[in-house]
């Protein structure tokens, strides 16, 4: 499998407070498409960062509306991956791959 396919089943990683507080517990965060699921997302990430998955869990943001400057807008929901590593074993999100 070509590399540039293995990548497209991951958007970006996300860098919040919260998911830096994730990776002391070997756990990464990353935005996936809709149509990504867990079986696919383990493959791929075991093939592109060379790491051990553990467990994956997936949640689904949902569409809302928010109020902005007196107007409704809508925001767009995606989907995002919990990947649990193997003890021991970590990603580099700062470097390039």
């Amino acid at each position: 499998m070509d590399k540039i396919h293995l990548y497209d089943k991951i958007l970006s990683p996300m860098v919040t407070e919260k998911t830096t507080n994730l990776s002391e517990q070997n756990k990464i965060v990353f935005k996936v498409p809709r149509a990504a699921n867990k079986t696919n997302l383990k493959k791929n990430i075991e093939k592109i960062f060379k790491v051990n998955v553990t467990k994956i869990n997936i949640i689904n943001k949902q569409n809302r509306t928010k109020v902005a400057r007196g107007k409704k807008v809508n925001v767009q929901g995606y989907k995002k991956a919990i990947i649990t590593l193997k003890k021991g074993q970590s990603i580099d999100l700062t470097s390039g791959i």
